[in-house]
């Protein structure tokens, strides 16, 4: 039976340790960041270190033992993380992934927490593969793209249509990973140790219970729950790219009162045009973190004070995030067109941070579209593109 592997997958979850700090674990992440991207993945034991500091029990449901946070505060430790490796923090941002879960009926929720809290959970949800109802479930076969983290997940999600009481929204069906084989294809620029490989699953039945419509309202009823999930998916990979633009601006900072070419050319600091455009960074980095967060602050007092998140909210945090995912793609490259030819060389830490940076950006959740659908809902008509709210 599916929940009987689900909860044996999660019998051996990391519970919290007070005793190792979230400064221990970025320190560790600085250390190692360089294996998990020559193996394109971060592995199940630095996973073990996140749930240690909370970042898989910030979405759980304070009703199964979580310790849910408020949006921001998650937002930040996953930017925090992305500074030091972008990789990292996209794998560790679906730690809110378990707001979807949210719409499991409870008494699968129960079971899925049975063990601890600290579930992690990473899915392939495209291409959509159909799947056979049958009388308690689905059967489900086929291939599915991008599961970011599945090398350390406790249970895997894939993506099946809706039907007419899903509202048009697909299915995730829910397996334990000895029900999917891994497919190591990934072979990118940016990203890279995200190991968002892809899923395969041959003619396994899945009850209908362990499925759930991705966006579907909640069935336990606290704040978390209450805040817009497609907008807050969204958020939680805006915020790498400007973790990944906040460790490129630092370098530049850093090197450019040391750096002089090889031309007998000024140092970067003694150039005017390197310091407008390190200062312009900022302060374009600064501005859209701000309204990024703020909104985040604002949108969470409504739900905490028991009302809706209205349309408009939710329009302006799919902007917000799009416009920081965009934000920060354009300040790492401003940075590499005015730092010469050294960023040329694979192992310049631009290089790397140009790659990472373009990628929240290209996302079909933070892609230009989006300004389109904030622009239509803001103007009160319905949003452009599917499962924008």
């Amino acid at each position: 039976m599916v929940q009987t592997r689900v909860r044996e997958s999660v019998e051996t979850r990391g519970r919290g340790d007070d005793a190792v700090t979230f400064d221990d674990v970025l320190a560790e992440l600085e250390d190692r960041r360089t294996e998990f991207d020559e193996q394109r993945y971060v592995p199940k034991d630095f996973v073990e270190r996140l749930k240690q500091v909370g970042i898989y029990r910030a979405s759980t449901p304070a009703k199964f033992g979580g310790r849910p946070l408020p949006p921001a505060e998650f937002l930040d430790r996953i930017e925090r993380i992305s500074a030091v490796d972008g990789s990292t923090g996209w794998v560790a941002s679906f730690g809110s992934a378990l707001i979807y879960l949210a719409a499991l009926p409870v008494e699968t929720q129960a079971e899925l927490y049975r063990n601890g809290p600290d579930v992690t959970f990473a899915a392939g949800l495209f291409p959509i593969q159909p799947a056979e109802a049958t009388d308690s479930g689905f059967r489900v076969d086929g291939r599915w793209k991008f599961a970011s983290g599945c090398m350390g997940a406790d249970i895997l999600g894939v993506g099946i249509p809706g039907d007419s009481s899903t509202g048009g929204k697909p299915r995730t069906a829910l397996l334990s990973p000895d029900q999917v084989e891994i497919v190591q294809e990934w072979d990118v620029v940016g990203m890279r140790g995200t190991g968002s490989f892809d899923l395969v699953v041959r003619d396994t039945e899945v009850p209908r219970e362990w499925t759930f419509i991705r966006g579907g309202e909640a069935t336990v009823d606290e704040p978390l729950y209450r805040y817009p999930v497609i907008a807050y998916a969204a958020q939680v990979l805006a915020v790498v790219g400007s973790g990944v633009a906040r460790a490129a601006l630092d370098h530049a900072e850093q090197v450019g009162g040391g750096y002089a070419g090889v031309t007998g050319a000024p140092k970067l600091a003694d150039r005017p045009h390197y310091r407008t455009r390190v200062a312009s960074a900022e302060a374009e980095l600064r501005s859209a973190r701000a309204w990024f967060y703020d909104l985040s602050h604002e949108v969470w007092e409504t739900v905490v004070a028991g009302d809706p998140a209205t349309d408009e909210q939710n329009a302006h945090l799919r902007l917000a995030s799009a416009h920081l995912a965009k934000t920060a793609s354009d300040v790492v490259g401003d940075l590499v067109e005015i730092s010469g030819t050294a960023p040329i060389n694979r192992s310049h830490p631009l290089q790397r941070l140009l790659g990472d940076a373009l990628v929240p950006k290209q996302h079909a959740f933070l892609g230009p579209a989006m300004y389109d659908s904030a622009g239509a809902v803001l103007m009160g008509l319905d949003p452009t593109t599917p499962g924008f709210q």
